[in-house]
């Protein structure tokens, strides 16, 4: 029985995209493997541009070699490749040096992240994309999706530090259905535990830790939803960050800190999310909610923003109003 190609293998594992979107990783490798055209490109996202977030960090710390590793297995599987690094300007200070070692001869050149626009955009692949061809970083319309028409329209797979550590380990049979999780905030004991996906958010807080807990952030440190205790039986969907906060956490300070971070990375490309972060912004301020205008707003930016970051930045709004606010 002749040996199974990595498509299959990925696909067979179930891994998913460790970003927001938990996307199949097998089936956005197929498509690009797949896709006409005499040249194709590989991004690695290095940005992790969300607050309190450090898993990127940890792994280009201790396991860069499988990252680079499961960057070259993308190269020969999706065909006539060139691969790019896209990583902000503090990891590639601590880690430049070793990347470079290891990528060797591989057609692979790292690009320093432009945080002019904020770190939070910059992250969005569309937005790398448009950074590396010397644009201003800001979303395309989708689609076409990257996979058939990205950087220098051409076919692109886009994947971050994480899911490409575990490709290495997927092609050498290792995988354990594990995945890395961030825990910070006022966690008794922060940072990156590797457990497996299945676990429940309560059991990954008690097994590291930090148990109990007054409410927590799950799945970004800017757009991840706020849940209670009694919320946490069951696993983490898309990002595995856990941020942790207390009884003494000031709900209004919170928020402003999600506004003014939302509002910096905001690409001003699109109205709702423009004008909407900023009247959210205001009112907080004020510290003057008006649930009829919230809910407005908040409808508008899910509905009509151009982007993600748009359309979910009302997700920890919403969910600390309703249940610690409440």
């Amino acid at each position: 029985m002749p040996p199974q190609d990595i498509i299959s293998k990925l696909k067979e594992s179930g891994i998913k995209g460790r970003s927001g979107s938990a996307f199949p990783t097998g089936l956005k490798w197929e498509s690009v493997k797949k896709a006409k055209s005499s040249k194709k490109y590989l991004i690695c996202n290095a940005t992790e541009g969300e607050p309190e977030l450090f898993k990127d960090d940890y792994i280009l710390k201790n396991h860069a070699k499988e990252v680079i590793e499961g960057m070259r297995i993308a190269l020969k599987t999706i065909g006539n490749a060139e691969g790019y690094i896209y990583i902000n300007k503090e990891y590639f200070k601590k880690y430049g040096t070793k990347l470079k070692k290891l990528i060797k001869k591989l057609p692979i050149s790292i690009v320093i992240a432009n945080e002019e626009y904020g770190k939070y955009i910059i992250g969005e692949e569309t937005s790398i994309i448009e950074a590396i061809e010397g644009k201003r970083a800001e979303p395309r319309q989708k689609p076409p999706l990257p996979t058939e028409k990205g950087l220098f329209n051409c076919p692109t797979l886009v994947n971050n530090v994480e899911t490409l550590y575990y490709v290495s380990q997927i092609n050498e049979n290792r995988y354990q259905n594990k995945r890395f999780f961030c825990i910070s905030g006022k966690a008794r004991n922060k940072g990156v535990f590797e457990l497996p996906e299945n676990w429940t958010i309560r059991k990954v807080l008690k097994e590291t830790g930090n148990w109990p807990v007054s409410f927590v952030q799950v799945g970004g440190g800017a757009e991840g939803e706020i849940m209670l205790p009694k919320e946490l039986d069951r696993p983490i969907r898309y990002m595995a960050s856990i941020i942790v906060f207390d009884k003494k956490t000031n709900p209004y300070l919170l928020m402003k800190k999600w506004a003014d971070f939302l509002m910096k990375g905001n690409c001003d490309k699109c109205v709702p999310c423009r004008e909407g972060l900023y009247r959210l912004s205001e009112m907080i301020k004020k510290k003057k909610l008006e649930k009829e205008v919230l809910d407005d707003l908040f409808l508008i930016m899910e509905e009509t923003s151009f982007c993600p970051l748009g359309r979910g930045a009302s997700i920890p709004f919403k969910s600390l109003i309703s249940k610690v606010l409440k």
